[in-house]
Parts: C-alpha cells; sequence; structure tokens
C-alpha cells in the first residue's frame, strides 16, 4: 500500500504535465523563433520564394534583356528584364499590343486539362510590341513551348511594367515540354550572373 501511495505522489517524469509542456514549448520555440544570425536580412519576395529565376540578355537585339521565372510544376512566367532597353527610352510606356502580325495572342483562349488552343510557340517568336512615344519594341517568346496565357491586364495597363515588370508586369506563361527546357536552360543566366552582368536586379 504504502508504494502504491508513493506512486500516485510522484508519477514518472514522463507523465508529468509540467515538465511534457517544458519540453513541447522548446521544440515549438525551435521552429517558430529560428536562429536570428541565420535570418536574411529582409524576408524573400513571392518571386525569390517560388521561381528559379533566369535571365537572357541581348536576345536577338543590344539590350532586349528579358527574364524566364520557372516555377517548380515547369510552367514559366516571361517578361522584361530591369536592363531592358525600353526602360531606358524617354517617356512613359503608352501601349502593350499583342497582335503581332499573323496572330493576335489576346485573342487566345486556352481551355481545358489539354490546354486546347494554346499556341506552340518557337523562342524567338513575337510575343508582343511595347510602345513608348513613337517607338516600338518587340518582345520574344524565350521560350519554346505552348502559351497558356498573356498578361491581358497590361492591355489596359502598360504602366505596370514600370512599377512592378516582374510580378504584376509579367508578359506570358509558358509551358514548355520538359526536354524543350532542357535544351534552353543553359542559354540563360542566373539571377547573381545577371547581376553581375548587368548591375540591377
Amino acid at each position: 500500500m504504502a508504494e502504491e501511495a508513493a506512486s500516485l505522489e510522484a508519477p514518472p517524469p514522463l507523465h508529468n504535465p509540467s515538465l511534457r509542456k517544458s519540453s513541447l514549448d522548446d521544440e515549438t520555440r525551435a521552429l517558430v523563433v529560428p536562429d536570428a544570425a541565420a535570418l536574411p536580412a529582409s524576408p524573400p519576395s513571392a518571386v525569390e520564394a517560388n521561381f528559379a529565376r533566369y535571365f537572357v540578355a541581348d536576345f536577338l537585339n543590344p539590350g532586349y534583356d528579358q527574364y524566364v521565372y520557372r516555377h517548380p510544376n515547369g510552367l514559366c512566367v516571361v517578361g522584361l528584364a530591369p536592363a531592358h532597353v525600353v526602360f531606358k527610352e524617354e517617356g512613359v510606356i503608352s501601349t502593350v499590343d499583342f497582335n503581332v502580325g499573323k496572330s493576335d495572342r489576346s485573342e487566345m483562349k486556352v481551355t481545358g486539362k489539354r490546354k486546347r488552343n494554346a499556341q506552340h510557340l518557337q523562342e524567338n517568336s513575337a510575343l508582343c510590341k511595347v510602345c513608348v512615344n513613337d517607338k516600338s519594341f518587340i518582345v520574344r517568346c524565350c521560350v519554346k513551348g505552348s502559351l497558356l496565357e498573356i498578361n491581358e491586364r497590361l492591355i489596359k495597363q502598360p504602366d505596370l511594367l514600370n512599377t512592378a515588370a516582374d510580378r504584376e508586369g509579367y508578359i506570358a506563361v509558358f509551358q514548355p515540354k520538359p526536354a524543350d527546357w532542357l535544351k534552353i536552360k543553359d542559354k540563360f543566366l542566373s539571377y547573381e550572373d545577371y547581376k553581375n552582368l548587368r548591375g540591377v536586379c
């Protein structure tokens, strides 16, 4: 009887609620409050956190720099890189025109899981024209693949290229085949290489 009473008065450490709480707090604290010295100066942006960033310098013409952001699901977002010649022009971006001759990319409507009506384009296919004053600049696809979406907001809000070219101001979304992606990937610059080349980003 005395032994039973003693065991009730002093439960084993594993069953002690205060010890369990203390242990749980330490584990939680290690997860929620990491080492401050290991934290970056600022949190990563959505682009940095979700995409591998690649850049194409002087695509077909000097100063025609573009970016290709690749998501882990294989989709690629294409847009104008910070050092693109259009940003060096005096004046404001007045128009983004997806009518590039034989087809108007803005009239494309992709539907279903099989991506019906997607346009299959080459790396150097014209994607749109960006106009500043009386000058126009052709933006290319940079990747070979299916054009799934163009950024229709740019038609009414071309200034998104000035204010958020790498986010809301993207040009289009592509789905390259894995084999095609591997062929063109080596032509691109990494974020660090592009930053060293142009001194911007």
